[in-house]
């Protein structure tokens, strides 16, 4: 009986380790590149358990996005500056309402220009396109006058 004791340890909490060095080191060398970028860091050769407290450390931040990319046996970790990339896309929005004139982005993958257009779906005057293929689709603002974009009030007034 007291071998099956020993062997079960039912008392026994399991606690959660923290992370080593090496990932702390990752973690705040992703924080410190990040810091005033709009670009995701691209981080490879982690192992699942590296990659799972990347991803742990970055959830409890509404300013970081983690995504994981696989591409045979290998795994990519992407960490997307949402915080950035949302002030940024705002300023220019702004920027476009001062001037009234089209602004266009830097190219961007799809989920950065699905953050973009998500924050400017809420700005009133302004409405966001993306334009180009592949590698070079990049967002572009519009201000929108009478409740048209203006490139549609050009081309009515051709029309006529």
């Amino acid at each position: 009986m007291d071998r099956e004791k020993k062997r079960h340890h039912p008392k026994r909490s399991f606690r959660r380790r923290p992370p080593n060095n090496n990932i702390r080191k990752i973690i705040s060398d992703i924080e410190g590149k990040l810091q005033d970028s709009i670009k995701p860091e691209k981080v490879n050769g982690l192992n699942s358990f590296e990659r799972k407290l990347v991803h742990r450390h970055f959830d409890h931040n509404k300013d970081f996005e983690t995504r994981t990319y696989r591409n045979g046996d290998s795994f990519t970790l992407y960490v997307y500056p949402v915080g950035n990339l949302e002030r940024y896309a705002k300023e220019k929005a702004q920027e476009c309402l001062d001037t009234g004139t089209d602004v266009e982005l830097p190219p961007m993958g799809s989920y950065e220009r699905y953050i973009v257009h998500n924050a400017l779906k809420e700005i009133p005057g302004v409405e966001s396109t993306s334009q180009g293929e592949g590698r070079e689709r990049q967002v572009q603002i519009v201000s929108k006058k009478f409740g048209r974009g203006l490139k549609k009030i050009a081309k009515k007034i051709k029309l006529f």
